[in-house]
């Protein structure tokens, strides 16, 4: 018994030894996973700031997104008009263009037919001691020396500087063919084109006496379709920009400049 008590001292001893060695690594154990539970709970922090920042750069993106596709919405549409307004421009353009070349046709015809058939005059001065009325405010009569001039406002007759009468225009002019044709039914009358000293608007016409004839064509052409006058007391003069009746600039002087007058000679035609 004396010789096994040493060795059970020993035994227990090396238990007791190795009970604390087993405490120890435990406990370092612990204390390793409690420091990667502390990492892994820092390494979720920073994730999770991470997250909200990129949802926050996700939604600004979104939003920056949704605003470039709004503005590409805007300018097709803006596109879209632009290319319905410049294919009504162009067709307008083409429209004018025909009437310039058919004014110019007919300025061409008219030339050469009055070459062709001069007409003899007789002067009788009487009939024109009485001035035409009109109830029209903007038609203006007036006598220079022995002939009557009523003028007629271009903005009456035409649209800008296009070259045809318009429908009010026409009865416009119809309502003074009437006049003219009761009170001087065998006067030679002439029809004036006069603009202002601006050049054009447009490239339709290459100079102010150019614009200036398409308007006198245009409305000779009109009494003559209205057969109220007869085609024999007609005839043409452009004057272009050389006879304002307002030299001072401005809108007024410009308005009052591009006009036709219609002027009632002491002359008659057989």
């Amino acid at each position: 018994m004396r010789k096994l008590c040493p060795f059970i001292l020993a035994v227990v001893f090396v238990g007791v030894s190795g009970c604390a060695g087993n405490s120890l690594l435990v406990k370092s154990q612990l204390e390793q996973a409690q420091q990667q539970q502390v990492a892994l709970g820092r390494q979720n922090q920073e994730l999770q700031t991470r997250v909200a920042a990129l949802d926050q750069d996700n939604k600004r993106l979104q939003s920056l997104l949704a605003q470039s596709q709004q503005r590409a919405e805007v300018l097709e549409q803006q596109l879209a008009l632009v290319r319905e307004q410049l294919a009504s421009v162009t067709a307008q353009l083409a429209r004018v263009q025909q009437e310039k070349e058919a004014a110019e046709q007919k300025s061409q015809a008219l030339t050469a037919s009055l070459q062709r058939q001069p007409v003899t005059f007789s002067p009788n001065s009487s009939l024109l001691s009485t001035l035409p009325q009109f109830s029209d405010p903007d038609l203006q009569v007036r006598r220079d020396g022995d002939v009557i001039r009523i003028a007629i406002p271009a903005e009456r007759l035409f649209d800008g500087e296009t070259a045809v009468v318009r429908p009010d225009g026409l009865s416009l002019l119809a309502q003074v063919a009437s006049e003219l044709a009761r009170l001087y039914p065998r006067q030679r009358i002439a029809i004036e084109g006069h603009v202002d000293a601006e050049a054009p608007q447009t490239h339709l016409w290459r100079n102010p006496m150019h614009l200036s004839t398409a308007w006198a064509i245009a409305v000779y052409e009109a009494v003559l379709q209205q057969k109220i006058l007869r085609s024999e007391q007609l005839f043409l003069v452009s004057h272009g920009q050389h006879h304002p009746l307002a030299t001072i600039g401005g809108e007024a002087a410009r308005r009052l400049n591009r006009r036709i007058e219609l002027v009632i000679y002491p002359e008659t035609v057989n």
